[in-house]
């Protein structure tokens, strides 16, 4: 699906995220993990542990998208991944997003999550979990102004850039959410079966 939005003069599109990415993912990443708290990793992890996880995500069925501008480069992601391993967690998605500096603020954050929210929904997962280190404001505006609720904060669960982070976990439910029983013999009800 793409998109044409204009924020702040930067235009951009989104697409699935292609593993010819990860060059350009990793090198987000490790800014988010060198100089902020969205993410615990002290260590940034190299473009070959990215890759798999890319993979692994992929291969279990779960959407990776990519915020590119009009020249290609990409410039901020989201996917959704296993909140729990556990088999009755799996219609509940995490979603993750991280941005380079340069398209914070210009809506791109809002159109990956939005585009989120629908593949997940589509997919037949029933509820979507924000987990926000750092309690990072912008990321709670972010997930409130899609309709995340707050469902709680863990004080104290990471110590980072000398001081101590607190962890805001939001929630939405997609599609009928809890008011039907889900089907077991679709996706994701079949990510377990053997």
């Amino acid at each position: 699906m793409h998109h044409q939005p204009r924020c702040q003069t930067m235009f951009f599109h989104l697409r699935d995220a292609l593993l010819s990415n990860i060059p350009a993912i990793a090198a987000i990443y490790r800014d988010a993990v060198l100089d902020g708290t969205a993410s615990y990793e002290i260590v940034p992890p190299d473009e070959a542990e990215m890759a798999a996880r890319f993979e692994a995500i992929c291969a279990k069925g779960y959407p990776f998208i990519a915020a590119c501008t009009d020249d290609g480069s990409l410039i901020g992601y989201a996917y959704a991944s296993a909140f729990r391993t556990r088999p009755a967690y799996r219609w509940l998605v995490e979603d993750s997003i991280y941005l380079a500096p340069e398209a914070r603020g210009r809506g791109i954050g809002t159109a990956l999550l939005r585009e989120l929210l629908a593949r997940c929904e589509n997919l037949g997962f029933r509820q979507m979990t924000a987990v926000i280190g750092g309690a990072s404001p912008a990321s709670v505006a972010l997930h409130a102004s899609l309709g995340f609720q707050m469902t709680g904060t863990l004080k104290g669960t990471g110590f980072k850039h000398g001081r101590w982070l607190d962890t805001v976990i939001m929630q939405i439910a997609l599609g009928e959410g809890t008011t039907t029983d889900p089907d077991m013999h679709a996706y994701p009800g079949t990510m377990f079966a053997g």
